[in-house]
């Protein structure tokens, strides 16, 4: 296995012309069965350097019994199976080119089924920047600037390695939800996205050499959060900047909630509620209940529901029945501010002085 210093060197070293960086992706969970389709499907084992056999039906039906597989009515050898499909489907090590469909997924690249629990998931073995295409059209408005579009391909990809490094022995490298970024496959791609990726290709943010941990959110409603108040993660490219997003209207939001709303959710008496604690940035770190019970921040924000208490920058009033929540931004506040990027694109800052702002101390270098 390698160690952690050879691996970010492994993904620094400029890969040779014909190498593809992938990534792994937890696409769902299924129960006992799932379909494969796609042109030209073929199959084989889950190693880079898998011999592939065309499916004549262009279909798959995989089954598991008990602790086995079974594709088509025919058990297969081992606990997962790979498919890909065209022209190239049967090429060892290289992801197909062809869009398959998986489960209730289109995506680019092979897919496995492997066991797992008791039932079964699929994983999206994909090339980088194909993955990438698909992650800025569900992460960032294509209607964006270009510039920010290509800062938020340089924040995603160096986000994705980073996180390939962590589990890189893994059996998937990252999920496809909000959890980490969301990626929604073929449909999520656009003529811009694509553009956005091509024109960075390669292109990583580092520090001392290393894949940064390249945080992003919607909004920061004027001012970015530290990584170590935001996300426990004390980085010295996660720091306080100033932000544009704070004087657009899509920075501010009102969540207005009943006592009943309040109490179902904190299970205890909302009456009495205030704020109790701010970080340096204004967001709210802990309230008080009128029973002297203390709620943190961050947990306050989950329980009412992440779309609701968009932020932890917001004041409260109380209400006749409730309490009204004020706040500015969209998410945990850390790096790169989208809308801020939106902004700053559109008054001529291109994405590398973009990245700068967002990532102080952060280095530009092209991997490949």
């Amino acid at each position: 296995m390698l160690r952690p210093v050879a691996l970010v060197l492994l993904l620094l070293s400029p890969l040779p012309a014909l190498a593809v960086e992938t990534m792994r992706i937890a696409m769902e969970d299924a129960d006992g069965e799932v379909r494969v389709s796609g042109r030209g499907l073929a199959m084989g084992g889950d190693a880079e350097d898998a011999q592939f056999v065309p499916l004549s039906s262009g279909q798959a039906l995989i089954r598991r019994r008990g602790g086995r597989l079974e594709v088509n009515g025919a058990p297969v050898m081992g606990d997962a199976v790979r498919f890909r499909a065209g022209a190239n489907a049967i090429d060892a090590g290289v992801p197909g080119d062809e869009p398959l469909r998986a489960g209730g997924s289109q995506v680019r690249g092979d897919v496995v089924v492997r066991t797992f629990k008791d039932g079964l998931q699929l994983i999206n073995v994909i090339s980088l920047e194909d993955y990438l295409a698909a992650v800025l059209g569900s992460e960032m408005p294509v209607s964006f600037p270009l510039e920010a579009l290509k800062a938020q391909a340089v924040a995603a990809r160096t986000y994705a390695l980073q996180k390939k490094l962590e589990a890189y022995s893994n059996a998937f490298h990252l999920g496809s939800s909000v959890l980490h970024q969301v990626y929604g496959g073929v449909n999520r791609e656009d003529p811009k996205t694509r553009a956005a990726v091509e024109a960075t290709r390669g292109e990583v943010l580092t520090f001392e050499l290393a894949p940064i941990e390249a945080y992003f959110h919607a909004s920061c409603g004027g001012r970015t959060e530290s990584g170590l108040a935001a996300l426990q993660r004390d980085l010295p490219y996660l720091r306080p900047v100033d932000c544009p997003c704070g004087k657009l209207p899509a920075s501010k939001w009102t969540a207005t909630m009943s006592d009943g709303e309040l109490r179902s959710a904190l299970r205890a008496s909302p009456e009495g509620l205030k704020v109790t604690g701010r970080t340096d940035t204004h967001r709210v770190t802990r309230v008080t209940l009128g029973d002297g019970s203390v709620v943190d921040g961050v947990l306050l924000r989950r329980k009412l529901g992440y779309t609701r208490l968009k932020s932890l920058d917001f004041d409260v009033e109380r209400t006749a029945h409730g309490y009204t929540f004020s706040g500015r931004g969209y998410g945990h506040g850390a790096g790169l501010c989208q809308w801020g990027a939106k902004a700053l694109a559109d008054q001529g800052r291109d994405y590398r002085a973009i990245l700068t702002h967002y990532y102080p101390g952060a280095e530009l270098q092209h991997l490949y």
